[in-house]
């Protein structure tokens, strides 16, 4: 039998003559038999992203006796194989036998273990009972298995230029340019390509003018969400793009603030030709914008779960290690596809710079 003893120390100290005494209280505690799980009324559970606050499933187990009146820690453990090879924690609670998981808590917590979505596979899962602060003496329960079919989470936004310096002008719906989100940080979004003489303004839907970003002092980012006034426009308000040319714009939604500058294309190559290649995709040509030459783009793309390169018609391949979104490199990493849908897939060959729009996640 495993035990721990909690010792209580007490001093006590008199002026000018001391002397201390200890006292010792030895709590024993006992390891706990393993709690019981019970086994789900059902075995099936599909997962509606509409309503993901409902609640998805409850666990019931017996309690635990460590010999004392003493709190007790019940962790729900979820695993992809019924050996527990990797287990996800999801959720704790203190002296109670009882706990619910919601609909989106739960699919959260399958995708954690490696479950794919879109599909019915089995999830394993145990209560395991512990006491203290240190979680000691963890007993794990007998396990139970369940079927799920989650849905996926898509944690991004998406924007939209609009204006007449871009090559949608001010239509709202019209293939318009997205920009392109920051691999490392999803607040910051960059465009760098071919701009007008005029102005221009950022949508987070196409075919809808609000949500919709500009600015109106010229040294931060205002957005009209639909009550108010629209901002004005980039660069600044009332102050245009004089010089057609190439400039590249960041937006970092998290400090609301921007930079518009010119950029220098002198040194980098052009190409006739791009093509998606990969284990996600049979190799698919690209479309060049009009607008701008060094803008590539698919649209309604459908890909599977794999891999995707960009190949230049110079022969030489890009790639980037981050799905949905990121900045490619020579001979880099295949940029990966997590999960199947169908895509609008943009690259910008200046940068490198690429984005993987799902559709109907």
């Amino acid at each position: 039998m495993k035990k721990i003893s909690i010792f209580i120390q007490t001093a006590c100290a008199i002026f000018f003559l001391s002397s201390c005494e200890d006292t010792m209280d030895d709590l024993k505690v006992a390891e706990t038999n393993p709690v019981v799980l019970s086994e789900l009324a059902i075995s099936n559970i599909e997962l509606d992203p509409v309503n993901n606050n409902n609640p998805a499933v409850t666990f019931n187990w017996t309690m635990a006796n460590y010999g004392q009146q003493t709190a007790v820690n019940y962790s729900l453990e979820l695993s992809s194989d019924a050996a527990f090879t990797n287990p996800v924690a999801t959720g704790t609670v203190n002296g109670n036998n009882t706990i619910t998981l919601s609909v989106a808590e739960l699919n959260t917590a399958v995708g954690n273990v490696g479950l794919p979505p879109f599909a019915w596979n089995a999830v394993y899962a145990r209560i395991v009972s512990s006491v203290g602060t240190q979680t000691s003496l963890p007993v794990a329960s007998n396990s139970i298995s369940f079927n799920v079919y989650p849905y996926f989470n898509y944690p991004f936004m998406d924007y939209y230029l609009v204006g007449n310096a871009t090559a949608s002008d001010w239509n709202n719906n019209n293939n318009n340019n997205p920009l392109f989100r920051d691999a490392s940080n999803s607040k910051i979004y960059h465009y760098t390509g071919f701009f007008g003489a005029g102005e221009f303004k950022v949508l987070e839907t196409k075919g809808l003018w609000q949500p919709q970003w500009g600015t109106n002092d010229g040294s931060s980012i205002d957005v009209n969400t639909g009550s108010g006034s629209d901002p004005g426009s980039f660069p600044s308000n009332n102050n245009p793009i004089a010089t057609a040319g190439y400039y590249s714009f960041t937006i970092n939604y998290a400090t609301n603030t921007y930079s518009f500058t010119p950029f220098d294309i002198a040194a980098l190559p052009s190409y006739t030709t791009m093509s998606l290649q990969g284990t996600a995709i049979t190799t698919t040509a690209m479309n060049q914008s009009s607008f701008d030459n060094h803008i590539w783009y698919v649209n309604g793309l459908h890909l599977t779960p794999g891999d995707l390169q960009f190949l230049t018609s110079a022969g030489s391949v890009w790639g980037g290690s981050t799905s949905f979104s990121g900045t490619a490199t020579l001979n880099g990493e295949n940029v990966p596809v997590v999960v199947e849908d169908d895509y609008d897939v943009w690259y910008n060959d200046l940068t490198g710079h690429y984005i993987l729009i799902p559709l109907n996640l």
